[in-house]
């Protein structure tokens, strides 16, 4: 009687697939991060992927699976429509893509572009539960195959040839692996190749840590509220199949980065390396900062599992780096309705402290105007030396920085 392959037998098998489509991504060592902190960093190139991203992978491994498949449906906002869409190309397939109606028009002229010709867009739904039932539904009604994100045997399999390709890269296991989570497709198929050869921790925005979430209640569950700026893992509730495998991992292996946080490594990685990261890609690098103790003298690969950034974002970036970093801040500021009062309150002002924004919002009364202030600077401490200089100065001020109720209307 012949043995079944194992997991990690189909996973090197999707792997050699791959080689007919695309060579293994790189596995870089980093020498700003190696000694920032004092280990050996490894970067797993997976944004340097024919789609920018590691979801080409799955694609990839489940259509070989369907060689009498015409029709493949998914829906998607971003790089699992641009996988499906190349992988239609390659193997002269027809594929079917829904997206929601809010998606960038960028990311869809990229799924067309890699399915040249090979692909239909339906835009449909403002939100993505809206578009996934919709697919689902054509998808019943015309007999296609559903290709799901995450929640697949045949594309966890898939995925977890990014763990066969960094062992052989870096012939041995490494003693840590930084993977972002989002479905869990990918976190999933790793964790299950390595088998305990490597350590492994999970990495998630803290407005979709839905890993997290199903760990500590014992079971997927279903988030009330995400946070879509971190898109490429902006999931509302993990894959069943994908927490089946990871349902033992301790929960204090799962690491929650605030959104705002992710940016400040998006920053670095462009502006000193010149890396392109989308926010989901950033979140291995940026967690590191969290194990410094741990990965001390050790060999450690962050996935950085996709650079489908939009460029009409880096400016939102910068700003949440500042207000992470404390160097911006905003505040209403209630300014005397009097000759030379501007000029006293610029005389308060450090000589770092640079004005970002200056805006009179409507005079709370007769002899007082409210103004709406945003202020950057170089050092954290240069406010609390502005705020008490004002304070000093009898002038009366509210921070808004952190007031997202007050930021969703001023800012």
């Amino acid at each position: 009687m012949t043995d079944l392959p194992t997991f990690q037998d189909r996973a090197r098998a999707a792997e050699t697939a791959m080689r007919a489509v695309f060579p293994p991504t790189p596995l870089q060592r980093n020498a700003l991060l190696s000694d920032r902190y004092d280990a050996d960093i490894w970067l797993k190139r997976e944004d340097l992927s024919p789609v920018r991203s590691y979801k080409i992978r799955g694609a990839l491994n489940a259509m070989r699976k369907q060689p009498d498949r015409d029709l493949f449906v998914c829906a998607s906002a971003g790089n699992h429509a641009q996988g499906v869409a190349f992988m239609c190309k390659h193997f002269g397939k027809r594929g079917v893509i829904f997206m929601p109606v809010t998606t960038p028009q960028q990311k869809v002229m990229k799924t067309r572009m890699f399915g040249d010709g090979h692909v239909e867009i339906h835009m449909t739904g403002d939100y993505f539960d809206e578009t996934l039932k919709a697919a689902q539904d054509w998808c019943a009604r015309e007999g296609g195959h559903f290709l799901a994100p995450f929640d697949d045997d045949d594309v966890i399999e898939g995925q977890a040839s990014v763990a066969v390709e960094i062992c052989d890269q870096l012939g041995v296991a490494p003693d840590l692996i930084m993977l972002p989570v989002g479905g869990g497709g990918m976190s999933a198929g790793v964790f299950s190749w390595l088998n305990g050869r490597s350590s492994c921790r999970f990495v998630e925005p803290s407005g979709g840590a839905c890993l997290r979430a199903a760990l500590d209640q014992g079971g997927p569950v279903t988030l009330g509220h995400v946070d879509n700026f971190v898109d490429g893992a902006a999931v509302a509730r993990i894959g069943d199949k994908p927490y089946a495998l990871l349902r033992d991992v301790p929960a204090d292996d799962v690491l929650v980065l605030p959104e705002d946080r992710i940016c400040r490594t998006i920053l670095e990685m462009l502006n000193v390396e010149g890396i392109v990261l989308e926010p989901a890609g950033a979140m291995s690098v940026e967690a590191l900062d969290d194990l410094r103790d741990e990965i001390r003298g050790k060999t450690v690969v962050a996935v950085t599992s996709g650079g489908n950034f939009d460029f009409e974002r880096l400016p939102e970036v910068k700003e949440r780096s500042q207000r992470f970093q404390g160097l911006k801040k905003y505040f209403i500021l209630r300014l005397p309705q009097r000759p030379g009062a501007l000029k006293e309150f610029l005389n308060i002002l450090g000589p770092e402290d640079d004005i970002a924004r200056f805006e009179y919002l409507k005079k709370s009364a007769r002899n007082f105007g409210s103004v709406l202030i945003g202020i950057e600077t170089t050092d954290p401490a240069n406010f609390d030396r502005l705020f008490a200089r004002l304070s000093g100065s009898g002038m009366t001020y509210q921070d808004i920085t952190d007031d997202e109720t007050v930021a969703q209307f001023v800012l």
